[in-house]
């Protein structure tokens, strides 16, 4: 993708990713889930899912699978609030732009 992906677009996709999930998903299928759409590496996605640790967006537990230890991410409420926010944003942003694109706003 030519166009840079800023930080609270990347929170956004990554919200939108774990709420599908229930009970939650881990990292890597995240990274997966999201490369659907934008191609990110790992690293640039883990500190987005420690920061939305951090803003309480994200609650994480370990469980074990084969007999390691892996990270689940589950959206709490407040994520849930923000993704909603990020959607109604989105879709304004995204209506400003398409008419910007088609020649229905002049500048």
């Amino acid at each position: 993708m030519v166009f840079n992906t800023g930080a609270a677009l990347l929170d956004a996709i990554v919200l939108a990713v774990v709420s599908r999930e229930k009970e939650g998903t881990y990292g890597y299928k995240i990274t997966q889930d999201v490369r659907t759409t934008i191609e990110v590496s790992e690293s640039t996605l883990y500190p987005v899912l420690r920061r939305l640790q951090k803003d309480e967006c994200l609650e994480v537990y370990d469980r074990q699978i084969d007999g390691r230890n892996r990270r689940y991410y589950k959206i709490t409420v407040r994520g849930s609030a923000q993704l909603d926010l990020y959607r109604v944003e989105w879709k304004n942003y995204s209506v400003k732009i398409n008419d910007l694109f088609e020649g229905g706003i002049s500048v």
